[in-house]
């Protein structure tokens, strides 16, 4: 995968299911809260890139991560495709929001997390912007396999990959698939 390529323009709401080895969840995704973050969500998912990545880091009444890939070579390249920040204030992270996690200013790339209360609000003035949330299975997320907590390195898994997780924690879920969906009837697109 080349990130300079993946450039298309997501549609103004859409929906995604991810299929997990824990179950199915959709996350509802709102151009308008962040664009940036929703083009490039986009991209991510329309090009397969979840495909057997892990729920590697879940901290209990926090928020569950995702969004290394399972292929460290793809990881390689991914690893400095950051894009800058979209502005806040459209909408809070409140419980089922899904969000770019960062390493500082302007360097989002591929990792995620889904907040599991309404008190992460204080993540809004932190630069963390929102672009969807879990409109269905927010049982199953909360429900993903928590007893590695934040043990997974990242940095190993960038490297590694599923190899690594297999080996060390091979109790992670996964994701199976992610496809967009359309999004239900009477909601603008």
């Amino acid at each position: 995968m080349n990130p300079s390529t993946l450039k298309a323009q997501a549609p103004d709401l859409y929906r995604v299911k991810f299929a997990t080895t824990h179950g199915d969840f959709v996350v509802e995704v709102h151009r308008a809260w962040a664009p940036l973050g929703a083009d490039r969500f986009y991209n991510l998912v329309v090009n397969n890139f979840f495909t057997d990545a892990a729920f590697f880091r879940y901290v209990p009444d926090f928020i569950v991560q995702f969004g290394l890939p399972a292929d460290p070579a793809i990881g390689r390249v991914w690893q400095t495709a950051n894009i800058k920040d979209d502005p806040g204030g459209k909408h809070s992270n409140t419980r089922g929001t899904v969000t770019f996690a960062t390493a500082g200013p302007n360097t989002r790339t591929t990792q995620f997390f889904i907040n599991f209360n309404d008190k992460n609000v204080f993540l809004d003035s932190q630069g963390f912007t929102p672009f969807g949330t879990v409109v269905s299975g927010m049982n199953v997320v909360e429900g993903l396999y928590s007893g590695y907590g934040e043990k997974p390195d990242q940095g190993a898994i960038t490297t590694q990959g599923k190899a690594y997780i297999d080996k060390n924690f091979p109790k992670l879920d996964s994701i199976k698939s992610a496809t967009i969906v359309e999004a239900p009837a009477g909601k603008k697109k």
